[in-house]
């Protein structure tokens, strides 16, 4: 009996406790999305202070062009103009993926999103510091559908050929 007491024990400790980590996970989820949901939302509403509340303080944006790698003082600078202009740019989430590392200290994720540049893709980071999340990392990149990549390769070709002699030495 007392085999058969612990055996339940056990199996009823398992199971709330998979039911909370996937709770936990689900509440986590909902707040990193909200952080980029958020994003966006100040983004099209050219709400500047609240769109880089989101990103820490040691963070990088990463543009779609090579040379735009910054970090939050220097994105900064580049989108003020941007966002003064009452609209910065809007985007739309379309499809999110949102990982979690072990200790639920980091958050990973990927997104298509809907912009002006029609589908491009949103990655990276974010931290958990203190109770909030914020974004360590942005990447954004525009996706080229394999059927015209032969095209666009062509038409960038002789830029970032200059590019990539410039980035080699």
């Amino acid at each position: 009996m007392k085999k058969l007491f612990l055996l339940l024990f056990a199996i009823t400790f398992a199971f709330t406790n998979a039911q909370t980590k996937g709770f936990y996970e689900n509440v986590q989820k909902k707040n990193v999305s909200r952080v980029l949901d958020d994003l966006n939302a100040y983004a099209a509403s050219a709400d500047f202070k609240n769109y880089f509340d989101l990103f820490a303080e040691e963070s990088t944006f990463i543009g779609t062009d090579a040379s735009e790698i910054w970090n939050k003082k220097e994105f900064m600078a580049y989108a003020k103009p941007h966002f003064d202009k009452g609209k910065a740019w809007s985007f739309k989430s379309l499809k999110r993926d949102i990982t979690f590392s072990k200790d639920g200290k980091y958050a990973w994720f990927d997104e298509l999103l809907e912009t002006q540049m029609k589908i491009c893709r949103g990655s990276g980071v974010l931290e958990k510091i203190g109770n909030t999340w914020k974004i360590r990392q942005y990447i954004l990149s525009m996706t080229i559908p394999n059927e015209v990549s032969n095209d666009v390769i062509k038409i960038k070709s002789e830029l970032e050929t200059k590019k990539i002699e410039e980035l080699k030495k």
